[in-house]
């Protein structure tokens, strides 16, 4: 009897230090990839423009662009040293009425984006900044018509003015001509990044990405991986049911 009284004791102990240790400290636990936070942070300076520019603000940052691009087009005014007539690929080319003018517009967004509960689509607008201060509108003309027509008067640098204010709606040829198909083009306004057609030497499709036009995957920029968006070849070009994140605040 007292050596079972023993085996008892011992057991009984042995029980209790392993539930002490199952509901120990959060810091043993296995991480949760889940619960991995997003941080921004360190892909702000490259954001580089004339009339560009951030300031951080705790978990936030501002972005102020007066949306001037930095390379030529057709709309500029012909006495700007930035004016050059279309020379682009496409025959069907016809100039819009609009040219670029200054603005200012500001896009405050979080710098630790992460999925939204419930999804929000993009407005008619700017919906985000590129790396050289222009913002990028969605995949939709005028009235929420398909671009088809109005792809027709994209400068050689693929992008257009909405009466004075220019903006992308796919590939700034402008950035992937200097930092390449796979770089890092800039943010919609949820803080989540976008990127060109390429990833780890593959060209993406839209069949490679979710309803909102982007996937998880690691970035040179991002090596643990982030959520990111991805501009492709084909409709809807740069986003598509609207941010995966929460959206910020854009004035203009």
């Amino acid at each position: 009897m007292k050596n079972l009284s023993n085996v008892k004791i011992f057991s009984i102990a042995f029980v209790m230090i392993f539930a002490l240790q199952s509901c120990g400290s959060s810091s043993d636990d296995p991480v949760d990839p889940e619960a991995t936070q997003y941080n921004i942070e360190s892909i702000l300076t490259k954001f580089v423009g004339d009339g560009l520019s951030y300031s951080v603000n705790g978990n936030s940052v501002t972005f102020t662009t007066k949306n001037l691009p930095d390379h030529k087009s057709p709309y500029w005014p012909t006495n700007n040293a930035l004016y050059e007539a279309y020379n682009g690929t496409n025959s069907n080319w016809n100039k819009n009425p609009g040219s670029i003018g200054a603005q200012n517009i500001m896009f405050t967004m979080t710098l630790n984006p992460a999925e939204a509960v419930n999804k929000s689509s993009t407005p008619m607008g700017p919906i985000g900044i590129s790396r050289n201060g222009v913002v990028f509108f969605n995949q939709y003309a005028a009235g929420g018509s398909p671009l088809t027509g109005e792809i027709n008067s994209f400068d050689q640098y693929l992008g257009h003015p909405a009466n004075t204010t220019y903006h992308y709606h796919i590939k700034p040829k402008s950035l992937t001509d200097i930092y390449g198909e796979d770089a890092f083009l800039g943010l919609l306004s949820d803080g989540f990044p976008v990127y060109g057609s390429l990833e780890n030497g593959k060209t993406i499709t839209n069949s490679d990405l979710d309803v909102y036009h982007g996937h998880t995957s690691a970035t040179v920029d991002f090596p643990n991986g982030i959520y990111h968006y991805h501009i492709t070849n084909e409709d809807p070009y740069l986003n598509g049911n609207g941010f995966f994140g929460t959206a910020g605040n854009i004035t203009r």
